[in-house]
């Protein structure tokens, strides 16, 4: 398998539209990288520009340690797993799984291990005789995942393979994915637009933003030290909540704008906003971290919504101009409008700038190897 290089890649469309700008990004051997952002972030585009898909406009690529610029899709090494399955309608699933081998000329008794082996691992072999038309989605995706690992690829790329399958289906083939990288230890590069998805499968999450990369790390390294309000947003289900706020002249109080609570800064936070007295920030806590309290100091809002999930309870109220969420235990009921308050855990806060929504507490935008 092989080490993914960018170094400056970059995309240029129609002269001035830059779908992809100046992206570096290192995939090690063996890892599991996942590509994650909202639609038209550039992740695709990435991807494909690893594929040989799309020329790049500047920047370099290696893949093993060979620049690849100009080496065509096909002499890359790589194998690619589409959304659309790609599948060849007419021809079985055995003929699908043995074509690529068959026109790079692979011996007869050499295809028949490879795709045997490939449909041991992923549970098709009575489906080898079928025609795409008689499978069912997750069928068809094992398929197109099998096509792939028989050319025993330096580099698996997965362009969104579990968009057009249904919730269930969709987390029990993420499961399969993930046991797929464990037996092949495979370098994989993985591109989706659901953060649950890159937050259970990545080793490193690659967070991308208007053709930007916003952070890179790993899942939880995000969660817990996100470097902007966008990454502290996107990634964690429900998102963290975001309250406008004014520090004290002190700086050892935040003062949520529209409410009448004073917050403490942690101690372990104040060092990092000393130089922030007076000013005002974006404060942003994790549902998990906004239990409920009693007390004057407590932040105060009214309920707009109850989401009783079985095992927890996500409930929604407004603080001042802030919608928030809480995650709270299923026992609990509220009715509309009425009023809870909350007790922040405030030394698990995160604070960033009004204006350019960086955070002012101090993180790394590339996790270091451990």
């Amino acid at each position: 398998m092989a080490r993914v290089l960018l170094k400056g890649v970059t995309k240029i469309y129609d002269g001035d539209v830059k779908a992809v700008d100046a992206v570096d990004i290192t995939i090690e051997d063996k890892e599991f990288a996942v590509f994650v952002g909202p639609s038209g972030c550039g992740k695709s585009t990435t991807l494909r520009m690893i594929a040989g898909l799309e020329d790049i406009s500047a920047g370099e690529i290696f893949i093993d340690d060979e620049l690849v610029n100009d080496v065509a899709p096909k002499d890359r090494n790589i194998a690619m797993v589409f959304q659309n399955y790609a599948l060849y309608p007419h021809m079985s699933v055995y003929d699908n799984m043995a074509f690529g081998l068959k026109i790079r000329k692979v011996e007869k008794a050499e295809i028949a291990r490879r795709v045997g082996d490939a449909a041991r691992i992923l549970d098709i072999e009575s489906y080898l005789d079928r025609k795409p038309k008689q499978l069912s989605g997750g069928q068809r995706q094992r398929v197109a995942v099998g096509r792939a690992i028989v050319r025993n690829p330096k580099v698996f790329l997965f362009d969104e393979p579990l968009s057009n399958l249904d919730a269930k289906l969709r987390v029990q083939m993420r499961a399969e994915i993930i046991q797929l990288h464990e037996r092949l230890k495979a370098t994989m590069i993985y591109v989706t637009h659901d953060q649950v998805e890159a937050m259970t499968m990545g080793d490193k999450i690659v967070v991308m933003k208007d053709g930007l990369v916003q952070q890179v790390g790993s899942p939880l390294y995000l969660y817990n030290h996100p470097v902007n309000r966008f990454v502290a947003g996107f990634i964690g289900s429900p998102p963290m909540n975001f309250l406008h706020a004014l520090l004290s002249s002190d700086g050892l109080n935040v003062l949520p704008d529209g409410t009448q609570c004073s917050l403490p800064v942690a101690l372990e936070h104040r060092q990092a906003l000393k130089s922030r007295a007076g000013q005002a920030v974006i404060l942003g806590i994790r549902p998990e971290d906004l239990p409920l309290a009693s007390g004057e100091n407590a932040l105060r809002a009214q309920v707009t919504v109850t989401e009783p999930l079985g095992a927890e309870l996500h409930l929604w109220a407004k603080a001042g101009d802030a919608l928030l969420v809480s995650r709270l235990p299923p026992h609990h009921g509220f009715k509309y409008g009425q009023e809870v308050a909350f007790a922040p855990a405030m030394e698990k806060a995160r604070y960033f700038d009004a204006k350019t929504e960086e955070s002012i507490l101090p993180v790394a935008r590339v996790q270091e190897r451990s």
